[in-house]
């Protein structure tokens, strides 16, 4: 009466996972990398940077107050994607990378923050305080004012409910 499961046991199925990874070599940063010096990175990346579409891109993201290492770092990992430089080469040409942003920035006149300021947490705070308020102002809803609570401590007569639930205390 028992049916005979048709199970394969073979050994040439995919393992779990498997098609989440690529042959060897088959991802750009697995090759070697297109540029491998400093200045050839550089050579690549800052006429890229002077064209008008990337620097009206830049001035942007400048106004919405993103730090530029942030942006760097950004740039230099994206690049370390596409197999153009190695990260070792990535880390070197960060600064040229800053640089090169903040003499756009100044050259179109925006304030930006470069995020080697040590107040950068005031910065952050002022920016969150500025979208909250932004947010709390476009809502319809009127705003109640919030009484003060006092703490009262709490009896033992007026726990009434015996504890239950799976970490609760046995008696």
């Amino acid at each position: 009466m028992s049916e005979a499961l048709d199970i394969d046991f073979s050994f040439s199925r995919p393992i779990p996972g498997e098609g989440l990874t690529a042959e060897l070599g088959a991802r750009p940063w697995q090759n070697p990398p297109q540029f491998s010096t400093v200045d050839e990175a550089l050579g690549y990346y800052i006429p890229r940077m002077a064209q008008e579409d990337f620097t009206k891109s830049l001035i942007n993201v400048m106004e919405m107050g993103v730090p530029l290492t942030s942006l760097s770092n950004t740039i230099m990992l994206s690049g370390v994607m596409e197999g153009k430089h190695s990260v070792d080469v990535g880390i070197l040409i960060m600064p040229s990378i800053i640089e090169t942003m903040k003499l756009l920035g100044d050259a179109a006149g925006v304030e930006y923050d470069t995020g080697m300021e040590k107040n950068t947490s005031t910065v952050d705070n002022n920016t969150a305080l500025m979208v909250a308020e932004k947010l709390a102002a476009s809502k319809d809803d009127v705003k109640q004012p919030v009484e003060e609570m006092t703490e009262e401590p709490v009896t033992e007569d007026e726990i009434k409910e015996p504890l239950a639930g799976l970490m609760a205390r046995r008696n």
